[in-house]
């Protein structure tokens, strides 16, 4: 071939250098493309890291809102007008029952108590004259010494003033009761509000205004909402036997900032009225406050015991993917390391796992990581599924 182009000169010496090297290139790429299928048939089968199904008993509970209110309320008003004298407490601290709390003037009140007891007296004086002159008109009557008439008489004034003393008795007593109102006193114990009235106001009985109010807050309620929905689900799981009830009545307190109240409430009763605005009844929970830390209105979480699932299913949440219209499913590893789909029905979350009521068996092998390079159908390497180490803290901290 050289001496064929050898007459062409340098045009032949180029031509011919082309040829070789298209020639060298072919051959290298048949190598580089043989030695490629031959690394891709070693790598054909993925590996995916799988964990075994496996059944455990747990406990469920649900997480519910809720609002604190006071354990009981008693708003102070006045049951008899007059001034105010002088109010007996401080503001924001907790009273006792039987505690005065304002003094109203009671000279008005301590006179018309001494007429009642002066009145009663003139009655009570005056009967048992009256008494002995019956019983002697009675005796004479048999001896015909009185007419019928006088004696009659003589009853009659007995049974008046018998009336009157009674009478005096009542005004006295009546008497009694609003000099003993002019000191009001707290109806129950608790911690009392902001008084709406200083020394030397003028009140009336029975106003709308109230003077303060007192409000029982150790032990205090905690009232937590739940869907009917909610209900009938739990209902129809322990009628299945899916669920056991052991009749635990302890609730538990989360705060708003996620912190777990340090006592346990007990659940109460259950609303027997649904709300026909949201659907839902009222669970009401009464808590030990003995440090006070609960206050009326706070907003709090309340995980209020279902029942007993003595054979659970718990998948960790990273195993669990969605299709396109959001449905759970998941990749089993069948016979022959086969990727199987399986579709999901999910109950709940418990921690960072998923309680799976429907889709899974016991001893099914599940894929946890690689999935997102697989498909069902595919034959893959299982391998157990090996949970990464926790960071570890430097010690002494800082920042």
């Amino acid at each position: 071939m050289h001496n064929a182009y050898k007459g062409y000169g340098c045009a032949g010496k180029i031509l011919m250098a082309g040829i070789l090297l298209s020639l060298t290139l072919t051959t290298g790429c048949k190598k580089e493309q043989k030695a490629a299928g031959g690394a891709a048939a070693v790598q054909m089968t993925p590996v995916v890291s799988v964990f075994t199904v496996t059944t455990s008993p747990i406990t469920l509970n649900t997480e519910l809102p809720g609002r604190t209110s006071a354990y009981r309320i008693a708003e102070i008003r006045p049951q008899v007008g007059g001034i105010i004298q002088k109010r007996l407490f401080r503001e924001g601290s907790d009273v006792k029952a039987g505690a005065v709390l304002y003094q109203i003037d009671p000279d008005s009140f301590q006179a018309a108590y001494d007429n009642a007891v002066a009145a009663l007296g003139q009655a009570e004086a005056n009967l048992p004259a009256a008494r002995l002159r019956a019983a002697r008109y009675r005796k004479l009557l048999q001896k015909k010494a009185v007419s019928q008439q006088e004696l009659d008489d003589a009853e009659a004034e007995q049974r008046r003033l018998e009336a009157l003393v009674r009478h005096g008795q009542a005004a006295v007593k009546s008497a009694r009761i609003n000099l003993n109102y002019t000191r009001i006193t707290a109806p129950i114990s608790g911690r009392i509000g902001r008084s709406s009235v200083t020394d030397g106001a003028l009140v009336s009985a029975y106003q709308a205004q109230a003077l303060t109010s007192i409000q029982q807050l150790d032990p205090i309620y905690v009232d937590v909402t739940q869907s009917t929905a909610e209900l009938l689900r739990l209902k129809r799981k322990l009628e299945s036997g899916n669920l056991r009830s052991s009749g635990e009545r302890k609730v538990r307190v989360l705060l708003e900032d996620g912190s777990l109240y340090r006592h346990a409430g007990v659940l109460q009763f259950k609303d027997v009225t649904v709300d026909s605005t949201t659907g839902a009844v009222v669970l009401r929970v009464v808590v030990p406050n003995p440090e006070g830390d609960l206050l009326p209105g706070m907003f709090v979480r309340a995980q209020v015991y279902e029942g007993d699932n003595a054979a659970a299913i718990l998948v960790p949440q990273q195993a669990v993917t969605r299709d396109p219209k959001g449905n759970p499913e998941a990749l089993i590893v069948g016979a022959d390391n086969k990727l199987e789909r399986r579709s999901l029905v999910l109950e709940r979350a418990v921690d960072d796992k998923w309680l799976v009521s429907k889709g899974l068996q016991a001893g099914e092998v599940m894929v946890i990581e690689g999935f997102q390079r697989v498909r069902a159908g595919m034959t893959v390497k299982p391998v157990p599924y090996v949970e990464p180490a926790a960071p570890k803290t430097p010690a002494g901290g800082g920042a």
